[in-house]
C-alpha cells in the first residue's frame, strides 16, 4: 500500500464516530434525542510500504537505500526531536521507566512513583542501569506518571508526530513487584491518550504479550527489535498484520550466525524491516548503519 492511500485510510478512537444522546426538547418539551455525530481525532497506520529508519540516536533527513539518499516514509525519532516532513513520524517515549537524562527529576520530586524492593532500595533496569523503574501499581501512582509523561505523549502530537512508540511496555512480567492489573491501567492510559490525541500507538517489543496489547490494551501496531533473531516475527504479525516495524542489529545476527539477507529471506519479516548500527548513530559517524530489505 502506498504512502498515499495511507494518507487516505483513518482509523477513529474506539467505535469511530460515536452518536451524542444528550437532553434536547421539541417545541412541546418533549426530550428529544441528538444523534449529531461527536467528532473524535482520528490516527492513521504506519504505511506498509516504503523506506523505514529507526533514528532514536540523531535526526537526518535522508538514508542510502541503495539507488542514492531517499527520504523516508517511515521514521522512529525521540520525544526530543521533530518530526521528518512528509514522513509517517513516530515518537519514542519511554512509558514505563526513566529516561537516563531524567532520573535526577524522578529521584528529587516523584521517588514515590519509582519501583522499589523489599529492603526499600530502588529498583533499576539490570540491562539499562540508568534507567529507574516506575510503578503504576496504584492509582495514585499511575496518575502520578501521566502528569510528568501525559504531556509528552500530547507533547508528540502537538509537534507533528503521526504515533507514539511505548517502551519497556512488560516491566510488570520483568518485575515481580509491579501490580499486573496497574500496569495494565497504565497502558490503557497511554493508549487512551494517544487517541485521543490523534496519535496511533506502537507497542515496542515483548512479542508473548502482543495479542493482549492489540486485543485488550488498545495497540495499534508494533516496533520490533531482533525479531528475526529470537524467531518470534510472527507474533507480531499475528497480532497487528502488516502494520509491524522490524529493526535487526549487526552484532546481534552474528551472533545468531544470521546475515540480513537471511532476515530478508524469511517466511515472516515485517513488510518494513531495516538494519542498523546498535547505537542508532547518525549517518557522519563512522559507526553508522543501514540496510533495508
Amino acid at each position: 500500500m502506498s504512502r498515499a492511500s495511507i494518507r487516505g485510510r483513518t482509523a477513529v478512537v474506539a467505535t469511530g464516530l460515536l452518536a451524542l444522546v444528550v437532553g434536547g426538547c421539541a417545541a412541546d418539551g418533549t426530550p428529544t434525542a441528538d444523534t449529531s455525530p461527536l467528532e473524535v481525532p482520528a490516527f492513521e497506520l504506519p504505511p506498509t510500504e516504503g523506506i523505514l529508519d529507526y533514528q532514536l540516536g540523531g535526526a537526518y533527513d535522508e538514508v542510502d537505500a541503495g539507488s542514492g539518499p531517499v527520504a523516508p516514509d517511515v521514521v522512529v525519532r525521540d520525544a526530543t526531536a521533530e518530526p521528518l516532513p512528509g514522513a509517517y513520524s513516530v515518537c519514542y517515549v519511554n512509558g514505563f521507566q526513566t529516561q537516563p537524562d531524567e532520573a535526577d527529576r524522578w529521584l528529587d520530586d516523584q521517588e514515590d512513583l519509582l519501583l522499589h524492593d523489599a529492603d526499600g532500595g530502588l529498583v533499576v533496569d539490570p540491562d539499562w542501569p540508568d534507567e529507574h523503574v516506575l510503578d503504576p501499581s496504584t492509582a495514585e501512582q499511575r496518575d502520578g506518571i501521566l502528569a510528568i509523561l501525559g504531556p509528552v505523549v500530547t507533547g508528540c502530537a502537538d509537534d507533528g508526530f503521526d504515533a507514539v512508540e511505548i517502551d519497556n511496555l512488560d516491566t510488570w512480567r520483568r518485575f515481580d513487584a509491579i501490580d499486573e492489573d496497574g500496569a495494565h491501567a497504565l497502558a490503557r492510559a497511554y493508549a487512551d491518550l494517544a487517541h485521543d490525541a490523534g496519535l496511533a500507538i506502537a507497542q515496542k517489543n515483548a512479542a508473548e504479550i502482543a495479542p493482549l496489547a492489540a486485543g485488550v490494551l488498545g495497540f495499534d501496531f508494533a516496533v520490533t527489535e531482533e525479531c528475526a533473531v529470537f524467531d518470534e516475527c510472527s507474533a507480531y504479525t499475528d497480532a497487528y498484520g502488516d502494520h509491524v516495524l522490524q529493526v535487526e542489529y549487526p552484532d546481534a545476527l552474528d551472533d545468531a550466525g544470521l546475515t540480513f539477507d537471511d532476515v530478508c529471506a524469511l517466511d515472516d519479516p515485517a513488510p518494513l524491516t531495516v538494519l542498523r548500527d546498535r547505537d542508532l548513530v547518525t549517518p557522519d559517524d563512522s559507526g553508522y548503519v543501514y540496510d533495508a530489505c
